[in-house]
């Protein structure tokens, strides 16, 4: 990999394209009314995922880029699984039918926040209102240091098979630069736990350029996360972004790793992964050869959405619970950030959208380009060109953006067909940026490159 590459492209802010066009782009002209309307409009054969976003944790983690509130109330978190509750009835109305569900994901914050019974009530209601496959993944987002005995039994009696364990490093110094103190004894405490229960798909997240993080203790935490065995892995960068995340102020500029540094960080824990035997999925993801994830890229059906790369191959994700985005056919939506907007607008029985986009056919083109890029770090203009009813040399002409990259060696053109270089795939985003029409680099509204 080159560092010559990393320097000249790695400080760049860009999106992380798990949607295109991406979420700063969304507008309040797409409300409740419309969101209905798509909801009302989807096809007859159509199945979808459900995402619930759960936006409580017991403390904050200083690296946290999501959207969360500390809580130490629980009758806050009752109610909000109330409004949860309501939401998916409401929503299932709107559709008029029990629709096909193939993905369940909690994410958060901490959704093992929850009560055990009321998770347990929550899972109850989605297969009273939709028609949860048996073969469906239900995925839990979970924190190692307050995960209870209690609920690892409620997510096992409510058919969860995947859970996705916040490791990030298991450097003291590392944790208690990010406020997040985590031994690796409560790591593999877990994960015995949710192998005993029968929940054997297991994600670790790891994370990169955190405060006095270094290659060497990126790799010890590599070498303790492989001795637990998870058949998945995702890799990120922390993304430093104090203006729009005040608690980050918490976290000391200094002790951050520049781009080089960050960019040797990605590679070690890469290098590692793999010669352990996991094949490198897309731009951040690990996965066991014989997994899921893997046999998906190998056979080029991989896609990416809200929550990463995935093997869902639906058209409809359903986002349930303040923040939370939604993609349908026509396009994107949002709900209402903040709780209590949130919560009110069920409660009065209106669908909770903040904000949404209507795709355009110029979207939709693009969008299927740049997730062929992010998926299989190359794509086959002309194939999607004529799917899409459009001309791969006028997509070419308007992605200025290319040029530069094309003569750094970074993208090679074959005709029609465009692929990232093997050593340059650490800069897929760059790539992925050339055909995105909404970028505003002048904005720094995303995480640096590398």
């Amino acid at each position: 990999m080159r560092t010559d590459l990393a320097a000249s492209y790695g400080e760049e802010r860009l999106p992380r394209y798990t949607s295109y066009p991406t979420a700063p782009h969304f507008s309040p002209a797409v409300g409740p009314d419309t969101y209905a309307e798509w909801l009302a409009g989807l096809p007859a054969g159509a199945s979808a995922s459900l995402y619930l976003h759960v936006p409580f944790c017991r403390e904050m983690c200083w690296y946290c880029g999501c959207h969360t509130q500390i809580v130490r109330r629980d009758g806050l978190i009752a109610a909000y699984q109330r409004t949860l509750r309501s939401e998916i009835a409401q929503v299932s109305e709107t559709i008029g039918r029990g629709i096909k569900v193939e993905h369940i994901h909690f994410g958060g914050g901490t959704p093992t926040i929850m009560a055990p019974e009321a998770f347990a009530e929550l899972m109850a209601a989605m297969r009273h209102s939709f028609f949860v496959l048996p073969s469906a993944e239900i995925a839990v987002e979970i924190d190692p240091r307050t995960l209870t005995s209690e609920m690892v039994q409620a997510m096992r009696l409510s058919g969860v098979n995947r859970a996705s364990l916040g490791v990030q490093s298991f450097d003291p110094v590392v944790q208690r630069a990010i406020n997040r103190v985590q031994s690796y004894e409560q790591t593999a405490s877990v994960v015995d736990r949710l192998h005993g229960a029968g929940i054997n798909g297991i994600n670790f997240d790891l994370i990169y350029g955190l405060p006095h993080q270094t290659v060497a203790s990126c790799l010890d935490t590599v070498r303790r996360s492989l001795e637990l065995g998870p058949d998945r892995f995702s890799v990120f960068g922390y993304a430093h972004v104090p203006d729009f995340k005040k608690h980050q102020r918490m976290i000391n500029e200094a002790a951050l790793p520049d781009g080089l540094a960050r960019h040797d960080q990605a590679c070690a824990i890469a290098n590692a992964l793999k010669e352990a035997g996991y094949v490198q999925i897309g731009l951040d993801h690990f996965a066991r050869p014989d997994d899921a994830m893997a046999v998906a890229f190998e056979e080029r059906t991989l896609r990416r959405n809200f929550q990463g790369y995935t093997t869902d191959k639906g058209e409809v994700l359903l986002g349930f619970g303040a923040s939370a985005i939604g993609h349908l056919p026509q396009g994107y939506v949002q709900n209402q950030v903040q709780i209590g907007a949130y919560a009110q607008s069920i409660a009065v029985g209106r669908l909770a959208t903040a904000k949404g986009y209507g795709l355009t056919d110029d979207d939709r083109l693009r969008a299927d380009i740049i997730e062929r890029i992010m998926c299989e770090f190359s794509a086959d203009l002309g194939d999607i060109c004529a799917r899409h009813g459009a001309e791969p040399e006028a997509m070419l002409q308007s992605a200025a953006r290319l040029k530069p990259l094309i003569s750094d060696g970074i993208v090679r053109l074959d005709g029609d067909r465009l692929a990232v270089a093997s050593d340059s795939r650490f800069l897929v985003r760059s790539v992925a940026a050339a055909f995105d029409a909404h970028l505003d680099p002048a904005k720094q509204l995303h995480s640096r490159a590398v």
